[in-house]
């Protein structure tokens, strides 16, 4: 994946659409505005999460184990890993204990970054581009952009972001050709766990087994 590509996009404020209109319009325009400036920032994001990926992944002679600590940096600092965990978790989350949380946790963050690790490695030397990005809701917003592959058909990735109160992106879900990653993994981590008899020490055992298989290369 090479450096992303921001496709531009323009916003057109005028008072004409107002006066004709009328007072509703008046009202809606502050709303219009804000959802622009949400979807300018969000897609601002996502540019730079994916060339910071880049810097972090594809620098040469970097053996993979600190290819795998340089995205946990950036992984942390742009996802929101403590709230996909849980979402991820369910209704188990309410049930575990303070040792199994914060187990859990742990290794969702080890899976999460190893798997995104190869995940970006696949895409080396390939670019990323932004088709369009919406506000769905107040501070959250859906980034739609598509992976270029020379002589393939392009990745489709939509970016779920929020932003806290200081303005602050976190991505929420990523959706990759239309399957939610967070979901995916939420139905597969509910079926383990049913499969368990309702406890996480089986899927905390698996959890354990993926992320050393994966670290291990």
């Amino acid at each position: 994946m090479a450096m992303a590509v921001l496709g531009r996009r323009s916003f057109l404020r005028g008072g004409a659409a107002a006066l004709v209109l009328g007072p509703a319009a008046i009202g809606a325009a502050p709303r219009r505005a804000a959802a622009a400036s949400l979807e300018t920032d969000a897609q601002a994001f996502v540019l730079s999460l994916a060339d910071d990926a880049v810097r972090s992944l594809t620098v040469p002679n970097i053996e993979r184990g600190m290819r795998i600590e340089r995205f946990r940096k950036l992984f942390n600092d742009r996802f929101a890993v403590d709230a996909i965990g849980k979402w991820v978790l369910g209704r188990y989350w309410r049930d575990a204990s303070k040792e199994q949380r914060r187990e859990y946790l742990t290794l969702f963050e080890d899976l999460m970054v190893v798997s995104y690790v190869d995940r970006f490695a696949q895409y080396a030397g390939e670019s990323l581009t932004v088709t369009k990005t919406l506000a769905d809701k107040e501070n959250y917003a859906t980034v739609f952009s598509q992976i270029q592959r020379p002589g393939g058909q392009p990745i489709k990735v939509n970016w779920r972001v929020g932003a806290n109160k200081d303005g602050k992106f976190k991505v929420l879900d990523v959706m990759v050709e239309g399957t939610s990653l967070g979901q995916t993994m939420r139905s597969d981590f509910a079926s383990i766990i049913r499969r368990d008899g309702g406890g996480l020490d089986g899927l905390l055992q698996i959890l354990r087994e993926k992320t050393a298989a994966l670290k291990a290369g």
